[in-house]
């Protein structure tokens, strides 16, 4: 039976542009992660959702003269085609404003409420006595209670990544004045019903990372908070209950239940059962390391409180934030570096490749640095792959009329050419299966630089005994790589598919035939031409100047 698998990534923010931040994380590992699993036969889908909700973008909608319905409605559109311009391929890009997940949402409070997870209190709250309002906690700044980061929100410190209880030294975000304390009646999600069913699925689950889990279980030891699920304004999904009127659930309430209801809208419309395939799939919730709260207690917690309906996730990818030449990203101080300037100058393959490269399974930080990246696309892209597939395919072209020739008995290096291309697919599987994309990428760069070398030394242009075996090999090499680099270039995949003068689509071969010689003799391949082009270091001083201007 056929495979099934979900894939999903943090939802962005409908409040502004993307930038490479974004996606090294997120966006990028799970693209590649799901296009590797429909050539390895799964059936895979990649969904994703613009988050609509919050104060941020009713106060930006306001400053810009539109509905929040309008605002949004730019950044979706937006979003979607930078993403689509940087090769990310959603099977469904949808919404959290849709009715579906507003519906969707509503439903799931209602279940919780009625399994007796949600409760009502009387709480107090910041509010603000400038700006005439209660303060959401994205308006509330002040200094973790935990590890004492100064000027963290209320919600999530990004140094330590727990949500505080309660903030210290708070004060307003808009007017930097202190704010006051007023009642308000609010519903919470119990949180503290769930700490070991969390421990039993953090246990079972040994596809989770093992530094994330440990520490997740350490939060839970410590001793969960119960959640307050409700906000003082009129933007978000309507608290469903008449005592909630002008109140809404929490953006954190709301959003990753849309990786629900997306998938829901998705299946059913194509004609599927989206529960039952839901429950029947692997789940892979791609994060970056500042929301492990919210995917490893509210999600599992809250899919635990409604009967586990829809099942946990079997992997929460989680990898660390994108430095920019060793320095935090920051748009305020203009440096950072927008998805679609960066597209603008380079192609897309050489951002895929270089962050593919760099970004570890870990939680650890990783760098864009311009003269690294320079450095790797032209020795490893251009001066390994690219010169590799021009010179076999380029040779075979001007020597042999484009035509794969007849081969004789192999030497020992065809040999251990050949076994290169059979052993290639057990070589590159188990590290893709393990999210481990960059060490897959790096054994695809090291088949390529063994059969530059296997090349250089059987130098076929001399026309020796042995130059067609060379030659039929060094052919069924090039289709190997184009097959592997898929779900990393797809683009530049593409374009070598054609130049080997293959029929089909090179998305559609299944990922096991990397492994297996099937251009025979007498195969005509296409025009063979360069693929890349060199970054030249004028160019990488140029794009270097622009920060922080």
């Amino acid at each position: 039976m056929m495979k099934k698998a979900i894939i999903t990534s943090a939802l962005p923010y409908a409040n502004g542009e993307i930038h490479l931040g974004h996606v090294a994380s997120t966006y990028l590992p799970a693209d590649i992660t799901t296009r590797f699993l429909k050539l390895n036969g799964t059936e895979a889908y990649y969904f994703c959702a613009s988050d609509d909700f919050g104060t941020p973008i009713l106060i930006q909608s306001e400053k810009e003269n539109k509905t929040p319905e309008e605002y949004v409605k730019v950044w979706n559109k937006r979003d979607y085609e930078d993403f689509t311009s940087f090769g990310i391929e959603f099977d469904f890009f949808y919404r959290t404003s849709s009715p579906e997940n507003i519906s969707f949402v509503q439903e799931v409070f209602k279940k919780l409420q009625a399994n007796g997870h949600i409760y009502e209190k009387e709480i107090i709250q910041f509010y603000c006595n400038v700006d005439k309002k209660f303060l959401p906690d994205r308006y509330v700044l002040g200094r973790c209670p935990y590890c004492k980061a100064e000027e963290q929100y209320s919600d999530l410190c990004e140094k330590c990544g727990r949500v505080p209880a309660e903030i210290e030294d708070p004060k307003c975000s808009l007017c930097k004045n202190p704010p006051t304390k007023e009642k308000t009646r609010h519903y919470f999600f119990k949180l503290t019903n769930f700490a070991n069913e969390l421990n039993q699925w953090l246990e079972a689950d040994s596809n989770l990372q093992r530094d994330v889990k440990k520490y997740v279980q350490n939060w839970i030891k410590e001793g969960l908070v119960d959640w307050d699920i409700t906000r003082d304004m009129n933007w978000g999904v309507p608290i469903p209950l008449d005592s909630a009127k002008g109140q809404v659930f929490y953006g954190w309430f709301d959003n990753h239940l849309a990786y629900i209801s997306t998938a829901l809208k998705f299946l059913n419309d194509k004609g599927l059962d989206g529960k039952n395939f839901w429950n029947a799939a692997d789940i892979y919730h791609f994060i970056g390391k500042d929301i492990v709260y919210h995917h490893y207690l509210f999600l599992p917690a809250m899919r635990i409180g409604i009967g586990n309906e829809y099942k946990l996730p079997d992997y929460i990818p989680t990898r660390g934030h994108l430095m920019l030449q060793s320095k935090k990203i920051s748009k305020s101080r203009n440096w950072y570096i927008g998805l679609k300037d960066f597209l603008g100058i380079y192609p897309t393959d050489y951002l895929r490749f270089y962050l593919a490269l760099i970004t570890p399974y870990s939680q650890d930080d990783l760098n864009f640095d311009w003269e690294e990246f320079a450095s790797r696309i032209n020795s490893e892209l251009i001066g390994n792959i690219g010169n590799f597939v021009n010179r076999a395919l380029g040779f075979t072209q001007k020597s042999m009329a484009g035509v794969v020739p007849n081969t004789t008995e192999f030497d020992q290096s065809d040999k251990e050419a050949k076994e290169k291309i059979h052993n290639f697919s057990s070589d590159l599987t188990s590290l893709m299966e393990d999210n481990s994309i960059d060490k897959a990428l790096k054994k695809i760069i090291e088949f390529s630089a063994h059969f530059n070398q296997y090349f250089q030394k059987k130098e076929p242009w001399k026309g020796g005994v042995g130059s067609n075996n060379c030659v039929f090999i060094s052919v069924n090499a090039v289709r190997s790589l184009a097959i592997s680099l898929y779900p990393f270039l797809p683009e530049s995949s593409k374009r070598i598919w054609t130049q080997i003068g293959m029929s089909g689509s090179v998305s559609e071969q299944p990922w096991s035939s990397i492994s297996e010689i099937k251009i025979m003799e007498g195969h005509k391949i296409g025009t063979a031409s360069p693929l890349f082009k060199k970054i030249e270091a004028s160019d990488i001083e140029a794009n270097k100047a622009k920060l922080g201007k």
